[in-house]
Formats: C-alpha cells, sequence, structure tokens
C-alpha cells in the first residue's frame, strides 16, 4: 500500500532544506546497481556512460510523471506547474532572475536548467545533503520558505483529491504502478516525477556532432572558444570539464565521487567575503566560514538559453560572466552589495585575472553556443502533454 502524506514528509522536506551536516568535497563511494532495465528509454549517444540510479525506471512512470510536470493542478492553489519555472524552450529554466512560486513569493535564487540531472552529485545550487532526484522533488512541492508549489498537509487531500478526478491519471497511474490500488499518492507523485526529470538528457548539441565527426555547424570562431575554454589563461574547464560540462558529475563509470562547490568571487559585502544572507551558498548547511559562497558548478550544457546567470541571476548575459571572471571577481562599487570579489579570501585559486579582447569574448561565447541541442528544446519526449 503506498504511504499517504504524513508529517514524516514534512520534516524529511525541512531537514534536507536546512541541512547542518559537514559533507562537501569529500570523497564518497557509489556502489549502486543499475535499476533502469526494463524499457526505459535513456536515448544516449555510444560514449556516454549511463547515470547512477537507484529506483526503478519504466517508460510508463515517465509518461505519468511528464503529465504530473505540466499540471498546474499539482499545487496549493491550483496556479503552478513544475513547467511554470522549468520551461523546455529554456533548457527547463525560466528565463527570470530569481523563480517565483505560486502565491507570489520570490525565491532567493535562480531557476536552475533540468539539463542531464540524472548525472548531477547533488542538486540545487548548494545542498550537500540532496544527491538524489526522488529527494529533491519533494523541496518545490511541500517547502514552506520559500513557498513554491505551495502543498501542505493542510490542502494536500485538495490536491491528490484534484489530480485523482482527472480521468487521464487513472490509466497513466495503472500502467506505472500496476500494483498500488490507490491512485496520486504521494509517493506515486514523487517517483514518476523523478524518473521524467532523470530522462530529460541532452547530448546532441553542435559540439558534439563535431566531436563525432561532422563538424557543418561548429564555426571557426567555436573553434577558437574551445580551445580558450579548455585552456590555462581562462581555466574555465576547471569547474565546467568533462561531457557534462560540470565537475559535479557522476555516473556508473565512477567509483570515487567528489561533492565539490566553488566560490567565483561574486560577492565580497565586509572586505571578509560574506555574501549576502540568505544567498551563502554551502556554508548555509555547513557554518564552516570557508564554505561561505560556494555553490554547485551547473551544466553547461544549453547555457546560452538559460540567461539569467549564476546562483542569483545578477548577470544578464554569457559576456558580463566572463568579464566578471577575467576581473577575478565581481566588482560592486557601490550600494548594499558593495565589494570587490577579487579580493574575496574564500575564491576559488583557479579564479584569476586575465586579460581578454572583445574578439575572444566573442569566441568563447560562441563556444558555448555551441553547446545548444536544439533537438533537447523541441523534443516532443519532453513537450506538455496536455491539450
Amino acid at each position: 500500500m503506498p504511504r499517504a502524506l504524513g508529517l514524516g514528509l514534512f520534516a524529511t522536506v525541512l531537514s534536507l532544506s536546512v541541512n547542518s551536516c559537514r559533507n562537501d568535497s569529500s570523497t564518497i563511494i557509489r556502489d549502486e546497481i543499475d535499476h533502469a532495465s526494463g524499457d526505459f528509454r535513456w536515448d544516449l549517444p555510444a560514449k556516454i556512460p549511463r547515470p547512477i540510479v537507484t529506483q526503478p525506471m519504466s517508460e510508463a512512470k515517465f509518461e505519468l510523471g511528464r503529465h504530473l510536470f505540466y499540471d498546474v493542478r499539482l499545487s496549493g492553489n491550483g496556479t503552478m506547474s513544475c513547467a511554470s519555472c522549468h520551461q523546455q524552450d529554456k533548457a527547463f529554466s525560466d528565463g527570470r532572475r530569481v523563480a517565483v512560486g505560486s502565491t507570489g513569493q520570490s525565491h532567493p535564487r535562480n531557476a536552475q536548467a533540468l539539463v542531464n540531472v540524472a548525472y548531477n552529485v547533488t542538486l540545487t545550487w548548494a545542498n550537500p545533503a540532496l544527491v538524489t532526484v526522488e529527494q529533491q522533488v519533494f523541496i518545490p512541492l511541500f517547502g514552506e520558505d520559500p513557498v513554491e508549489h505551495g502543498i501542505t498537509a493542510g490542502n494536500w487531500p485538495e490536491v491528490s483529491a484534484r489530480l485523482a478526478g482527472e480521468p487521464r491519471y487513472a490509466p497513466l497511474v495503472a500502467a506505472a504502478f500496476p500494483e498500488d490500488d490507490v491512485v496520486m499518492t504521494e509517493a506515486q507523485i514523487g517517483d514518476a516525477l523523478a524518473v521524467f526529470v532523470k530522462g530529460l538528457t541532452s547530448f546532441d548539441s553542435a559540439y558534439d556532432r563535431r566531436l563525432a565527426g561532422d563538424e557543418a555547424e561548429f564555426s571557426e570562431a567555436a573553434r577558437r572558444g574551445e580551445a580558450l575554454f579548455f585552456g590555462e589563461k581562462m581555466e574555465c574547464f576547471h569547474c565546467h570539464g568533462g561531457y557534462n560540462f560540470s565537475d559535479s558529475t557522476a555516473d556508473q563509470t565512477m567509483t570515487f565521487i567528489n561533492k565539490v562547490f566553488h566560490n567565483t568571487g561574486l560577492y565580497n559585502l565586509d572586505g571578509a567575503g560574506q555574501y549576502p544572507t540568505g544567498n551563502r551558498g554551502l556554508f548555509e548547511s555547513t557554518g564552516v566560514p570557508s564554505d561561505m559562497g560556494r555553490f554547485r558548478a551547473p551544466s553547461l550544457r544549453n547555457v546560452a538559453k538559460t540567461a539569467p546567470y549564476m546562483h542569483d541571476g545578477s548577470f544578464a548575459s554569457l559576456e558580463a560572466v566572463l568579464d566578471s571572471y577575467a576581473a577575478g571577481g565581481n566588482f560592486i562599487a557601490s550600494g548594499p552589495l558593495q565589494g570587490d570579489g577579487l579580493k574575496n579570501p574564500y575564491k576559488d585559486w583557479f579564479v584569476t585575472v586575465f586579460s581578454m579582447s572583445s574578439e575572444e569574448r566573442a569566441d568563447v561565447v560562441a563556444f558555448l553556443e555551441s553547446l545548444t541541442d536544439d533537438g533537447f528544446l523541441k523534443n516532443p519526449r519532453f513537450a506538455n502533454p496536455w491539450p
């Protein structure tokens, strides 16, 4: 029998949202086996390994999850779906500086793109406790600060009944969970959403095709930008290397996996490394001073479609991001966020000053644009199934 919504879930959501354990860049070992057998379609190129999977995957769960992902009924007031903040044409980001919840409350952070999420070592921007998509999906659904979907213990029966009353769901749930005799439990919703999100894979950009031998869409500017991106001058690849363009990546070929977070000198409010309250990165989980301003490096796949950038959406363009890195940190001359990120004492060692011409900046942007997977942005497999 599927478990009903109870106080245990809210305690779990709270503990994952405000976690005080110390577990950041320490090495961990993953030995889970792949349960993604059966009929699930990963649609991965031959050279890309499968992600680590701890829960059974199926096409039926994926299809149920797709319907739930786009359904505004999955919110306390019936106005917000997962797709409200994660839109396919924006690589499942939302184009806002920060996300806005169902009640109009602004989130302190930028909505991350849902690209190759199954490969992330940790989820969200800076929470070392969130290590599976199954855990993460409940945070926006039931989290209370900030309110996103706005589901609570009080309105859950109404939300569940609202979903169960949609005729399309009964056969979808029966196919996904044939052994269950209850429709629209919290466990079914979380499992199905997690399968859909994990299935959002993107590995067919112009850059990928170039690696496979087809350079028709890979420009000379992108080629020059590639050399700069992977060179020691700009150091981009230290945080954004590998096939997923993030050092926070795990797959089934790996035994030792690091939880990695970085300080890029975005802020330095007091001259001693301070970041804005409520947006202080890993420090908010660990309380360790040197964790101030440390965030997980997101994948750069489809990054040209996911502006604005950084954890708080503070940069409107890729050019602005590159300018900040060239300066060795973000300089804010006045106002409440005034400070020189170059002098942040907790900044990662490879965020250093470098010279960059306007042509070089354009070349790196061209390379980043080559990471756009147009098929991913338009794939009907990931699209809204509702009329």
